[in-house]
């Protein structure tokens, strides 16, 4: 029988306690460069004690800037000074047409029509809604698509993979009946390679489909995105990784980031006044401290967390990406004395800027395969790198199967993976199966 009885007694316990500070340290940390600025930014706006420096923008110096841009036209080619003023879609397309043989209603319509297309050139429109609400002849409507659809780039304004195919088959080979009865008539079988019975409907050889097949493989599913002018997007490295003579070094890439100055000009003026007043500035003062802490803390775990992966992967840095070996997060994160959590935190939208090209942090981590012998094993992408080489080589008459691939990596590379595992593997790569792989000349 249990003796329960009412008392008191003490019990000691160490528990971690989720602090705002604690919380806001750890979100710096997972913060991008560009998601650690925008923070800074709005913290400026709250604290009058920290103060933002920019230092990537520089004063402006009126006499020495209108020197420079001076000489610099002068060096410049008269061409390269033509404005960079890229063009609509809707722009380009209206620009082809010859307007003096269309009618006012027309190119009302056409107008409209161009507004429908998608970002990849597709028509995306109703035409009877269309004709309905702008009170025009679904006639009228429909001649205006196909007129859309015979400016460049061929394709434009179909409303469908199989039409905008069909249309660049035509514009491009006009004579080649059989691809355009076999985009007309047998578009998803043709896609899905079920050629034997479509070759023996048309009396076609497999060379004949397989040359179909090539010339299709030519053209642009997405004519729209030929129109678009993206401005190129860069990417500014958090940390940078060189090849010295004492060996690889890694330095931290901070200059992209604003600097944060406390505000002493501010403190000293208030800080004399009531005890509210202080109070605020005591806390801002600590708010500050507090930032400049997990800044700091950031860069210190982000550049140990590099390091070590600049230590276990020095054949990536020096010969290259098929050279990674398996490693993971919890790995990393045994050997630095941190939770797995804070590593994953600290490669997160995070890029390294190596010997070989720039790379997002999270590429170093890979799971591990198993080989033959125990004292080795290679990475996912290794393995990866292995299959689009089988695939590479292969007699493209009699594809490698799946199945076949797990043992030609058996054979050749010691290396133990699954058939379902070279087969997502596969997908991921892009890689068809091998009955779409065949080729039949």
């Amino acid at each position: 029988m249990m003796d329960l009885k009412a008392g008191l007694w003490q019990q000691q316990t160490l528990k971690l306690a989720m602090t705002q500070e604690l919380s806001q340290a750890i979100a710096l940390l997972q913060y991008s460069a560009q998601e650690l600025s925008a923070f800074l930014e709005e913290k400026a706006l709250e604290n009058p004690l920290l103060k933002i420096e920019n230092v990537n923008i520089k004063p402006m110096n009126p006499l020495m800037d209108r020197n420079r841009r001076n000489h610099q036209k002068s060096e410049k080619d008269w061409i390269e000074q033509i404005a960079d003023k890229p063009f609509s879609m809707e722009e380009y397309l209206l620009s082809q047409l010859k307007i003096t043989n269309l009618t006012a209603q027309q190119m009302k319509v056409i107008r409209h029509l161009i507004k429908n297309l998608d970002e990849n050139g597709y028509f995306k429109g109703e035409l009877i809604e269309i004709s309905q609400n702008m009170r025009v002849e679904h006639d009228v409507v429909d001649e205006c698509l196909a007129i859309i659809q015979t400016l460049e780039p061929a394709g434009i304004g179909a409303r469908d993979l199989q039409e905008c195919l069909l249309m660049q088959c035509y514009y491009k080979n006009p004579n080649n009946e059989l691809a355009q009865t076999i985009l007309s008539n047998y578009f998803i079988p043709f896609a899905e390679k079920k050629w034997k019975p479509i070759a023996k409907e048309l009396g076609a050889s497999m060379k004949d489909l397989q040359d179909v097949f090539d010339e299709i493989q030519q053209l642009n599913p997405k004519p729209g995105a030929l129109l678009r002018n993206e401005p190129t997007t860069y990417i500014i490295p958090d940390a940078i990784v060189e090849q010295t003579i004492e060996g690889l070094t890694v330095r931290m890439f901070d200059e992209s980031l604003p600097r944060v100055r406390f505000n002493d000009s501010y403190y000293q003026k208030f800080q004399n006044q009531n005890k509210q007043v202080s109070r605020f500035l005591h806390d801002k003062v600590q708010d500050y401290q507090w930032i400049l802490k997990s800044i700091e803390q950031r860069k210190e775990t982000l550049t140990k967390v590099v390091a070590k992966i600049v230590e276990k992967q020095p054949a990536f840095f020096q010969k290259g990406s098929q050279y990674l070996v398996p490693m993971t997060m919890k790995e990393i994160a045994s050997e630095l004395d941190v939770h797995e959590s804070t590593v994953s935190r600290a490669v997160r939208e995070k890029y390294v800027q190596t010997p070989i090209g720039t790379y997002p942090l999270k590429t170093f981590f890979t799971s591990t395969i198993q080989t033959l012998t125990d004292e080795e094993s290679t990475s996912s992408t290794q393995v990866k790198n292995e299959i689009q080489s089988l695939v590479a080589e292969e007699n493209k008459q009699k594809p490698l199967s799946d199945q076949e691939m797990v043992e030609q990596l058996k054979l050749q590379k010691g290396i133990l993976v699954s058939r379902r595992t070279v087969a997502k593997y596969r997908e991921q790569l892009g890689i068809p199966s091998s009955s779409k792989r065949k080729r039949f000349v």
